[in-house]
């Protein structure tokens, strides 16, 4: 069996694995770097951002009452990007040698169809090379979106892919997006002393997820100086004496915010346009390719994972939907189940969630029960000086089947993997408050918001 994957990133890569692990010839496709956008230019370097300015903050704010007396901290941009690359490289390396451990051919080059046997590769020396196949499977990732907002072309006006490369921090900076790429970036350079203004043209910053879990991270920006405006509407961008400025409508209001760059953060679109889908005739919808429940494409022997086909735009996700690829093709039956995908943003506090939101599931007709649990109580967090945050269940209140898991607070990108595999098998919030938790561990916070969806957790005051 010959299998040809376009694209090395978290869903592509992955394919390529499982499927010479079920004994298949695999051909991988990658016009850049492996990894994909998660591993050069989106969840890697962020993170690594994201950890050192919470550990700057962390210096500078509690080393003294920890007992270190540390004086003049700073942060020292040009290492912390340094240390990002060595990363990145790291992190690259170690797929390529999964590819070639493997036995994964691998070329680079850019991908595209010639017909439904045969992909042809553009290679960097403008010479072209024919893969053949019996199974193809396009991965080939996404990139930033650009809004037809008038003045988006001026410079100053940047992407994520930029961003992450800046050699210095701007005094001022405007995020057009509140989402989670937006929350991210917000939270690593307020830290290392720039303006930080969020325009969302959402109710909330986040809109995806719970919002009593999102409510800890906007205070927490809010103090750290971040101004956020929802409900806000860019009109247009200028250039000023004093930069860049970005004009707004809010109920019927208008207000313009100026600064140094101005990130555009309005999310991401999948790469399709150079695959020459066209020649196959596989079927796409507003720009991304369309599939079934096995990621199968209309012509049955091309599937499609990742951000490609839109939709959750997640590493773990297009990992998941690359592995339910091949187990398709290789007459396996996938087992993996989608209602457990976690959504996390690594801020500080941290947000997790998985499963229903409450407000989903009142809308799906569940007589809903709640269970909450502030992080403040938790000794663990008070140890470590993230107090901010709580855990909240969405339980069906007939049942007592766990229907959702969310939380922000120290370590939730962490712990939100137990509330996964409580969705994975189905569990009641009695096999939760039943299970022993180890003391002293944010974890415990888990168990308390158990106990809290009948009101009896121990450690919340009556």
């Amino acid at each position: 069996m010959r299998i040809a994957i376009i694209g090395g990133g978290p869903g592509g890569y992955v394919a390529a694995i499982r499927a010479a692990q079920l004994n298949a010839e695999v051909t991988l496709i990658e016009k850049e770097r492996l990894g994909g956008t998660c591993l050069n230019k989106g969840c890697i370097p962020t993170k690594v951002m994201l950890h050192t300015t919470r550990e700057f903050e962390n210096a500078n704010k509690n080393f003294e009452d920890y007992g270190i007396k540390i004086t003049g901290a700073e942060l020292d941009w040009k290492q912390l990007q340094k240390r990002k690359t060595k990363i990145v490289r790291k992190l690259v390396a170690g797929v390529d040698g999964l590819l070639k451990s493997n036995k994964v051919t691998k070329i680079i080059g850019e991908g595209s169809f010639i017909n439904k046997n045969q992909i042809k590769v553009k290679l960097a020396d403008d010479s072209h090379q024919t893969v053949d196949f019996d199974y193809a499977i396009i991965a080939s990732g996404s990139e930033p979106s650009i809004t037809p907002i008038p003045g988006v072309e001026l410079p100053g006006v940047i992407t994520s892919d930029e961003l992450l490369k800046l050699k210095e921090v701007p005094k001022s900076m405007i995020i057009i997006g509140g989402g989670v790429i937006g929350s991210e970036f917000a939270a690593i350079y307020s830290a290392a002393a720039c303006k930080v203004t969020i325009v969302e043209m959402l109710p909330n910053i986040v809109a995806n997820m719970d919002p009593d879990i999102v409510a800890p991270l906007k205070d927490k920006l809010l103090k750290s100086g971040t101004e956020i405006y929802t409900d806000t509407q860019v009109l247009y961008i200028s250039e000023s004496s004093e930069g860049l400025t970005v004009n707004t409508l809010s109920q019927g209001q208008e207000k313009s915010f100026t600064a140094e760059k101005v990130l555009l953060s309005i999310g991401r679109k999948p790469v399709i346009e150079n695959l020459s889908l066209e020649n196959v005739g596989v079927k796409t919808n507003k720009g991304a390719v369309l599939v079934d429940k096995s990621m199968q494409t209309n012509i049955p022997n091309i599937y499609a994972i990742g951000d490609s086909i839109g939709g959750l735009m997640l590493a773990h996700a297009a990992s998941a939907e690359g592995i339910v690829a091949v187990e398709s093709i290789m007459n396996k039956k996938p087992n993996i189940d989608f209602k457990t995908i976690p959504y996390c943003v690594y801020t500080n506090p941290e947000l997790a969630g998985v499963g229903l939101t409450e407000t989903q599931a009142r809308e799906k007709g569940y007589s809903v029960k709640t269970g909450v649990f502030p992080i403040y109580i938790s000794g663990k967090a008070m140890i470590e000086s993230k107090s901010e945050g709580l855990v909240k269940y969405v339980v069906d209140g007939v049942t007592g089947e766990v229907l959702g898991l969310h939380m922000s607070g120290p370590n939730a990108t962490e712990l939100i993997a137990e509330g996964a595999l409580a969705l994975r098998l189905e569990a009641t919030i009695d096999e939760i408050t039943s299970t022993i938790h180890a003391h002293p561990t944010v974890a415990e916070s888990l168990h308390e918001a158990a106990h809290a969806v009948y009101g009896k957790a121990i450690h919340i005051p009556n």
